[in-house]
């Protein structure tokens, strides 16, 4: 937009000789003196004009979450970019004594007209206080020169008279300027908003719009003066993590500053549409206007933007860039100077914690050392393109700073488990794509990982050298049975045809391997597994079956149900142990019947 901006600047400067008008330095004074007495007309050369500077204000949405009314908050906030953009002053004159800009009808070209009435009304009030301190100074000197009479009075009385009118006049006008300025419009709104049942208020909505017309005739005003179009954009984020009710009010509030054909306001809604969509269905004041989130959304939204698919290049860039950002967290531990301890005792004592604490230094360094290159090298297949691993991770910049802050940690981690067995382990790859796993399909490995847990618990795990895509095509039937109760969970999954390429192809994962990782992994939520755990404890439950009764198959047992409810030999119980799992007793004349 700022390209864009200073290309229409370029060519509006070859097609017209003047230059836009400066509102700071020296073009202050300049712009107080149209403010006070010049009225702007919009013109047919006005409108025809090409060039635009566009005006960011950023509004985060979670900071004013805590409000009742989330849309006031945006208000306030569009008020106060504007009042610091031009400054307390220019809009406090203009909210005093400006005016509304005109239209002309015709081939007009005059785009300012003069104030008479306030320059006569000006001159009025400086010429009347002139005469009446003239009249008091006039009236004073003869009194001191002792030639006082009753001609001395009347100039004294019309001199005062004089005096207090025009000067009460000029402070009045100068103590609205200065409490427009100390008193801006973020204040106003806001202590309108904190009064007691506003909402009841009828005046209140009608105060706040004409807060924000005076607000538009003012940027309309700059337009003039400038000789450029102004557009004010509000870059609207994290409004996808406020409650229903406030999102409403947000849209509601952009609705209505955009109601005017002519506002100059562009609003930039980064926000996920998926989240926005379920706000609104779940609005309970919007029951029938937005029954479908999307179908609203296309009503309100004028160009839907979607952020394309990152390339390969741009992502490798993201990676890279997300790397460097690490340095001063890899290197914090090797690059530092250790203090010499001061202490007191004997020579001997302190030269052999001066050599105790040397070793200790050179071990620790030289571990740091071996954990700094086991990062760089686990970081450095992130973005190497020659890797594949960069294909799985997503394009948000926000999982792409989870995943490489948590590489550090879990290859630290892997490093003290392998010291502690004194034994070799995975690879630095190894683990940076373990931690990409984690990431990207928390739902299936929290499932691999509960079932080997479970197979453990009953004998049969299986060896440690099978695969974990093996493990869960196994279980994956008894998994999609369970799609209704972890829906939620499920959803946090990536691409499932990418999963099956990462353990089957690319990454295949051992058994054993699994559970050397599981020990230093830290971004995987293991409450997904104890929920899976539970649910499975709970499918393998059977419901009991009460035994037989003895005379259970006579053909004369009229009340089945009772006397399966008596006491039945031991001999006959077990002789029957393969019936007890069979949910069904049989009854009248043989035929099956449900047992509650």
């Amino acid at each position: 937009m700022q390209q864009e901006a200073a290309q229409r600047e370029a060519e509006e400067l070859q097609r017209v000789q003047w230059r836009p008008r400066p509102v700071r330095g020296w073009g202050f004074p300049r712009l107080l003196w149209y403010l006070v007495f010049l009225q702007p007309i919009i013109t047919e050369l006005h409108l025809r004009r090409k060039n635009v500077q566009f005006l960011f204000i950023r509004f985060s949405a979670w900071q004013y979450a805590g409000s009742d009314k989330l849309w006031a908050g945006l208000v306030t906030t569009l008020c106060e970019g504007i009042r610091h953009r031009y400054g307390a002053l220019p809009f406090s004159v203009y909210s005093v004594l400006g005016n509304k800009p005109a239209t002309t009808s015709g081939c007009c070209h005059r785009e300012w007209h003069c104030r008479r009435r306030v320059f006569l009304a000006l001159l009025a009030l400086l010429a009347a206080l002139c005469l009446g301190v003239g009249l008091l100074y006039l009236s004073l000197g003869g009194h001191a020169l002792g030639h006082g009479s009753a001609s001395g009075s009347v100039l004294k009385v019309f001199g005062g008279a004089a005096t207090t009118l025009s000067g009460s006049g000029l402070l009045m006008a100068v103590y609205s300027v200065g409490k427009h300025m100390f008193v801006s419009q973020r204040k106003k709104i806001e202590r309108l908003v904190s009064r007691e049942k506003f909402g009841s208020q009828l005046g209140f909505m009608c105060e706040v719009k004409k807060e924000v017309e005076l607000l538009t005739d003012f940027l309309c005003f700059l337009e003039i003066y400038q000789r450029r179009r102004l557009r004010v954009v509000l870059e609207v984020t994290g409004l996808d993590t406020c409650y229903p009710e406030r999102v409403v009010g947000v849209l509601n509030a952009i609705n209505t500053l955009l109601s005017d054909s002519h506002a100059p306001f562009i609003f930039i809604l980064v926000v996920d549409p998926s989240i926005l969509a379920a706000c609104l269905e779940s609005a309970g004041n919007m029951k029938g206007t937005a029954d479908n989130g999307y179908l609203f959304l296309n009503r309100t939204v004028t160009l839907p933007f979607s952020v394309p698919i990152m390339g390969r290049r741009t992502k490798l860039q993201f990676l890279h860039d997300a790397v460097q950002s690490r340095d001063d967290l890899l290197f914090r531990e090797i690059t530092r100077k250790l203090r010499p301890p001061a202490g007191e005792g004997s020579e001997g004592v302190q030269l052999l914690a001066v050599e105790t604490q040397a070793g200790a230094e050179r071990e620790q360094g030289r571990i740091d050392a071996e954990a700094a290159r086991r990062i760089q090298e686990a970081l450095f297949c992130l973005h190497d393109e020659h890797d594949c691993l960069y294909e799985y991770v997503p394009d948000n910049v926000v999982s792409m700073r989870r995943i490489v802050n948590t590489v550090p940690i879990t290859v630290r981690l892997l490093q003290q488990q392998q010291q502690q067995a004194n034994c070799g382990g995975p690879t630095p790859r190894q683990a940076v794509a373990w931690v990409v796993l984690a990431n990207q399909w928390p739902c299936r490995l929290s499932w691999v990982l509960q079932c080997l847990e479970d197979r453990q618990q009953v004998g049969g795990a299986p060896e440690g050298r099978a695969r974990l895509w093996d493990v869960f095509c196994d279980n994956s039937s008894e998994l999609h049975t369970m799609t209704k109760a972890l829906q939620n969970v499920l959803d946090l999954d990536g691409d499932p045809e990418l999963f099956q390429r990462f353990l089957g192809a690319d990454f295949p994962f051992t058994v054993a391997e699994a559970q050397c990782l599981l020990r230093c992994t830290v971004n995987l939520d293991h409450s997904i597994r104890r929920r899976m755990g539970l649910i499975r404890a709970v499918r393998a439950l059977k419901p009991p079956t009460p035994p037989k009764s003895p005379a259970g198959d006579a053909p004369h047992a009229i009340n089945g149900a009772n006397s399966a409810s008596g006491s039945s030999p031991a001999g006959r119980n077990s002789g029957n142990a393969s019936e007890a799992h069979q949910p069904r007793e049989r009854a009248h004349g043989g035929k099956p019947r449900l047992v509650a």
